[in-house]
């Protein structure tokens, strides 16, 4: 098994970043990663908004898979999600879903263990996830902070252990790295952060060759799904939605207008985050209703 030490730190997805560690399909990597805060909440006396930007929402990696070209599909299995006992949470005027309102500054440092994190005396079940995950432009370069094509900072609550994640591969060796992990997250990520926590992650890599989706496509135990981000949620949603009835179209060998009643029935739309530079928005689509097969071009 491979390791990426959290010290291989990359703040923005490109081409021009140096693989930290290269790895075949059907390997096993552990990414160590920091805090979205890049560890600079060390109490609830640190401020906030004097934050060192430049050290925020960075990733772990990137990771080089052999035999990855671009237009093929990177498949990520989310084996396990380890996090230290200890995470960060803050709000930061102007910034979030509510920053029009006037408020302080203010961070909070909580305890976190296998079960539970304690919010001062309310206990908050635990559910690791990903927030940041990606992979390299064609050319050019995203922060990881941005949620777009190639995935980044999606801040889907529901990317967790046991999951699969399909990304469209854009450079050669497709350069996957991720980070941001969250001991729990609502979705929506109203005040701008959740719990931030550095830890592992355990992922498998492997590859379909010449298919690859519009879109990121998050795979759970029930259903596929779209993961897109617009200018506001209106456009991160129709964008999501718009694939989805595609697969239903291409899944059943029906017109659009009978795919899309069908989506009024069983596709439920969800909000990722409204607090990032473009906005999230996925569509899930039951498993039974289509395959993996259906989102890939």
């Amino acid at each position: 098994m491979k390791r990426i030490r959290r010290e291989n730190v990359i703040y923005t997805f490109s081409p021009k970043h140096k693989p930290a560690e290269v790895v075949s399909p059907g390997e096993y990597v552990l990414f160590e990663t920091e805090d979205a805060f890049g560890g600079q909440v060390r109490g609830e006396e640190t401020p906030p908004d004097k934050l060192d930007w430049s050290r925020v929402d960075g990733a772990t990696g990137p990771l080089y898979v052999e035999g990855a070209d671009p237009g093929d599909t990177l498949v990520v299995d989310i084996l396990d999600i380890k996090l230290q006992e200890r995470g960060a949470i803050a709000v930061i005027p102007g910034y979030g879903g509510l920053s029009h309102l006037s408020f302080m500054p203010k961070a909070r440092v909580v305890r976190v263990d296998g079960s539970f994190v304690y919010f001062n005396d309310i206990r908050i079940l635990v559910k690791p996830m990903i927030g940041t995950i990606g992979v390299a432009l064609e050319e050019g370069e995203v922060p990881t902070g941005n949620p777009g094509r190639h995935g980044g900072n999606m801040d889907v609550s529901e990317l967790g252990m046991g999951t699969r994640l399909y990304l469209p591969v854009f450079t050669k060796g497709a350069l996957l790295a991720l980070g941001d992990l969250h001991a729990v997250q609502a979705d929506g990520e109203l005040c701008v952060s959740a719990i931030e926590a550095s830890g592992e992650v355990l992922v498998r890599v492997n590859l379909i060759k010449g298919k690859m989706p519009n879109w990121p496509v998050l795979e759970t135990a029930e259903s596929f799904q779209v993961i897109a981000a617009g200018k506001d949620l209106d456009d991160a949603v129709r964008e999501a939605a718009e694939e989805a009835i595609r697969a239903i179209m291409r899944a059943k060998g029906i017109q659009f207008e009978d795919a899309y009643m069908l989506g009024s029935l069983l596709v439920e739309l969800r909000i990722n985050q409204v607090v990032d530079p473009l906005l999230g928005a996925r569509a899930k689509v039951p498993k039974g209703l289509v395959s993996i097969s259906d989102f890939l071009h």
